[in-house]
């Protein structure tokens, strides 16, 4: 009878460990059902149904623990489906200096950047790291936010050549530029370009093989937008945040700098997509704060997501949809490249209608991430605030079973 006892009493903590060990999937994932994971069904079916609310909504993946409880594609897309990340894109990049940080190729986020930039001796000597993450450089703002680099041959000389208009520290202001000098600081801390880092850095180690990490044609790393997966290789990223910067044992990112990037620098960031209020941090937004509830995202510009609640270890990701590209990852403009006299939402605007219209053929004539109308969100945006809400009704579930009855 002893020995029955002691057996029976390990059987229990040996099913006792599985259900709580810490899982990371591999090449495949593991599938589970809300309520094995503590959540309810009803409260992920209604976060997925509000997602596809949306028709431009291309995919929406719901992991708790890891394990996908829920996932849901358009007609025509699957799991291994393409979108495209646009400015997701900046939150991935910005986990490198963090990495360089931990390896002491950067000094520390209060560096300034002429340190590695020889050209930032100027009158942006005093701009630091931290102050490009935080977008706070006070380099030079117009209305497009620097968009209109997306349309240049060569995006890093663009961006090179932009001055200052304020002191930095002082106004948030989301600024295509601030991203795009990460890829040179990372070249001058470590002699690598950018997509080789997060190759050999990130997505080597968390499984994902199937990408695209866009260049200009003049072979530099788009880090301020243009990484193209599966929704499902995105929720990867989101989850190794979720598990402060380790996957499997192995630390990535160190969790001392996911906990500064987690944390809140800009509280209230002027209206983007959406009238709810959000806050910024180090190239992540803030879609909400509160003692017990926490979403820090990600963000693309025509609707693409990754939420990370990482007291639940909860991770949300929606992207919209995109005409997966065959035709490799450099930027080609041709012709097209004198649209962006025409202002960016008009290039925008023209560049739908000549390849819709098969005046200009997409991934011959033109090489780039695209996303046609069909792919931009417009009444998720609206209903951003109740999505949040949404996931906010699966974390206060977690581990709560009373509210099973």
């Amino acid at each position: 009878m002893y020995i029955y006892r002691i057996n029976l009493l390990f059987l229990l903590l040996v099913a006792t460990f599985n259900v709580f060990a810490t899982y990371y999937p591999t090449s495949s994932w593991e599938i589970s059902s809300p309520e094995d994971q503590q959540l309810r069904s009803d409260n992920v079916d209604a976060l997925v149904n509000l997602a596809f609310f949306d028709d431009s909504t291309q995919a929406v993946v719901v992991i708790k623990n890891g394990k996908i409880i829920s996932e849901k594609y358009a007609e025509g897309y699957d799991k291994n489906s393409h979108g495209t990340s646009w400015s997701m894109a900046k939150s991935y990049y910005a986990a490198l200096i963090g990495i360089s940080i931990d390896k002491g190729e950067i000094g520390s986020l209060d560096d300034k950047v002429a340190k590695y930039l020889s050209y930032f001796n100027d009158e942006r000597s005093e701009i630091t790291i931290r102050d490009l993450l935080d977008m706070s450089s006070g380099l030079d703002f117009p209305q497009d936010e620097h968009e209109t680099m997306f349309f240049q041959e060569d995006h890093l000389k663009y961006a090179m050549g932009v001055g200052v208009e304020k002191d930095a520290g002082l106004k948030f202001e989301y600024n295509n530029v601030n991203s795009m000098l990460l890829g040179d600081i990372l070249i001058s801390a470590t002699g690598k370009k950018a997509d080789t880092l997060l190759k050999e850095r990130i997505l080597d180690h968390i499984g994902v093989t199937d990408y695209k990490l866009w260049k200009d044609e003049n072979g530099n790393v788009l880090t301020y937008c243009c990484v193209d997966m599966s929704a499902r290789d995105y929720s990867k990223i989101g989850l190794l945040f979720s598990r402060n910067g380790n996957w499997d044992g192995k630390q990535l990112i160190s969790k001392k700098y996911i906990d500064e990037t987690f944390q809140v620098v800009w509280d209230i960031t002027p209206e983007r997509f959406t009238t709810l209020q959000r806050g910024y941090s180090l190239h992540w937004w803030i879609s909400a704060y509160k003692e017990d509830f926490k979403i820090f995202n990600t963000s693309g510009k025509f609707g693409q997501y990754t939420f990370v609640d990482r007291e639940n270890d909860i991770v949300v990701t929606k992207i919209t949809k995109y005409k997966q590209q065959d035709s490799g990852d450099v930027q080609k403009w041709g012709f097209m490249k004198y649209l962006r006299w025409a202002g960016v939402e008009n290039a925008i605007k023209l560049g739908r209608v000549l390849i819709e219209n098969g005046a200009v053929e997409s991934g011959s004539d033109v090489i780039t991430p695209f996303t046609d109308e069909e792919g931009e969100s417009k009444e998720f945006n609206a209903r951003y605030g109740d999505f949040i809400n949404a996931i906010e009704n699966l974390s206060c579930n977690c581990y709560k079973l009373e509210a099973f009855n």
